[in-house]
């Protein structure tokens, strides 16, 4: 989805100096207990890479189509680099986090404030020492319930499902076509590659994101009520 934005993938991202640790090492919090100051970063480099990116013609036409019809569309994305939300989209229900924002890595204690922690390579807190770490799905780590029930609740309830650009490879963000489906929505892929999700989809469309998103929405039919969910 992001890729005709210049926005690397994770395994992408490792070029350089980066390229000899094992993605496993900087995505997990047993890497990041193990070496905070190196995920730490990492991430920071990853953030960097992100200054200057634009959101691409994909990312605009989600955006207007859901200003045009309130109502009719939940985004679903599996990205972090938060341009649908700089293209527009509302209520984006990010399924791994956003790589901008950060949280506490343990139970923030009362003492633990974001706008007091110590500079550092993490910062952390400075009476307890709780580090802070990027607000991102890990390796391992659950999704946010409520964020992934949202979407399940969406992939149940839309007459049509557009999946755009992802292997489906990753679950449960994959299941949610097949939960679409099972439930009767039409399910279409938008992807220059072939995926694994494609015998799902009741239509498979081989291009990219910004080539074909803008024209699939511009010619819209209205759907009956229960609207249309997109995973991107």
């Amino acid at each position: 989805m992001s890729s005709e934005s210049g926005v690397p993938t994770f395994r992408d991202a490792q070029t350089g100096y980066w390229a000899r640790f094992r993605p496993e090492d900087m995505a997990t919090e047993e890497g990041f207990r193990a070496q905070p100051a190196l995920v730490w970063r990492w991430y920071q480099h990853r953030r960097q890479m992100l200054q200057g990116v634009q959101p691409n013609a994909a990312h605009l036409a989600l955006a207007a189509f859901a200003q045009q019809h309130p109502g009719r569309l939940t985004l679903i994305t599996q990205n972090v680099d938060g341009l649908h939300q700089r293209a527009g989209s509302a209520d984006v229900l990010c399924l791994h986090g956003d790589l901008m924002e950060d949280r506490f890595l343990d139970l923030p204690r009362p003492c633990c404030h974001p706008d007091t922690v110590e500079t550092g390579d993490p910062p952390q807190c400075p009476r307890c020492g709780n580090m802070l770490r990027p607000g991102v799905v890990w390796f391992g780590e659950p999704l946010h319930l409520p964020t992934l029930e949202a979407g399940q609740h969406a992939a149940r309830q839309c007459a049509l499902m557009l999946v755009v650009g992802t292997a489906g490879a990753v679950y449960p963000a994959a299941g949610l076509a097949r939960l679409a489906r099972d439930a009767g929505a039409k399910v279409v892929i938008v992807n220059p590659y072939a995926s694994e999700l494609d015998a799902v989809a009741h239509v498979v469309l081989r291009g990219t994101a910004a080539q074909l998103l803008p024209l699939l929405l511009a010619a819209h039919v209205p759907t009956p009520p229960g609207g249309m969910a997109d995973s991107a």
